[in-house]
């Protein structure tokens, strides 16, 4: 019978965990040491929108230490998981909090490369919009690749147009694309994100945005549930009744399938979220983590089927 080739990893997971790919590449787990440069974004600048993605609360930076300089916010990183996990831990420099390449290249430059001697750094990951990479930024971008681990993480959230411009994103698919494919053209690792459950979605549509993920073959993913947060303007719809949120097995049961069609060697960088519990209105069910993360490893179990195992790959 065919297994899945991480069923028996040390993680025992039925599909490519982070945690089994920084184990397998670096010899030990890696954490990550998340950041705010302070920078803005397109849709709440008035470049292209206002107010951001109806979903984000200042960027998903809740947890930076947003407010003094970067190196400074590494070094209170650093004491947070080396007091956690001991003074050997190595993390990854994560610049998270809204778009973190949303300035001029020199600027860029500077933060990105002020990062790299800092002890205990073992790599960069840098979120950001599809639509902020220029050809200069881009270059910058494989420089530093050549240097070090970089993974540059993306918003896809929904390959859907019409949902794209409900949430706010202020850019197409098609942008969002041409944006890939120029990392991708310059071999620069990349992540894209996938949210579930966003307004008036069905489980057909969300399967079909995960098929847009196999197509374009990112080296990593990460799925989540839909957080409705306080302050933002989808907590506003949510009290309107505008929307049905998933439940919680509804969930499980797309990862599932989203699972089974994603290439077995894509890298599964998450598979839940980590909202701000102090203002989560809902999914209640998604704070409990643990209780997420056990359901979706018995559903998998249940069904015998696990990451790639309906994978098709293209000529």
């Amino acid at each position: 019978m065919k297994r899945s080739p991480f069923e028996f990893s040390d993680d025992n997971k039925r599909y490519h965990t982070l945690n089994y790919y920084n184990r397998s590449h670096y010899g030990h787990k890696i954490y990550k040491a998340v950041l705010d440069c302070g920078f803005s974004c397109p849709n709440i600048d008035g470049t292209k929108g206002t107010g951001g993605c109806i979903f984000c609360d200042g960027g998903s930076g809740y947890f930076t230490h947003g407010g003094c300089d970067i190196i400074s916010q590494l070094a209170r990183e650093k004491e947070r998981i080396c007091g956690k996990y001991g003074e050997s831990a190595r993390f990854v420099a994560y610049f998270q909090a809204n778009t973190n390449t949303y300035a001029p290249a020199e600027v860029l430059r500077k933060l990105y490369y002020s990062v790299l001697d800092f002890p205990n750094v073992c790599g960069i990951s840098i979120g950001t919009r599809a639509d902020c990479l220029s050809d200069e930024i881009v270059g910058l971008l494989a420089e530093l690749s050549s240097k070090t681990d970089l993974t540059v993480e993306l918003g896809m959230q929904s390959c859907h147009e019409s949902t794209i411009k409900l949430i706010n994103r202020c850019y197409t698919h098609e942008e969002f694309c041409e944006g890939f494919y120029k990392l991708r053209r310059r071999k620069i690792r990349t992540c894209i994100h996938i949210i579930n459950g966003l307004p008036f979605e069905t489980p057909e549509m969300m399967l079909k945005t995960a098929a847009e993920a196999v197509r374009l073959a990112p080296e990593a993913v990460k799925l989540q549930m839909l957080h409705v947060i306080k302050g933002t303007v989808l907590a506003e719809m949510y009290e309107r009744n505008e929307f049905e949120l998933l439940e919680r097995d509804e969930y499980i049961g797309i990862i599932a399938k989203q699972l089974e069609i994603l290439p077995p060697e894509t890298v599964i960088e998450r598979i839940t979220g980590d909202g701000d519990k102090s203002k989560l209105i809902a999914p209640m069910w998604s704070a409990d983590k643990i209780a997420v993360l056990g359901g979706i490893d018995k559903r998998l179990a249940e069904l015998d089927t696990w990451q790639g195992k309906k994978y098709e790959k293209k000529a």
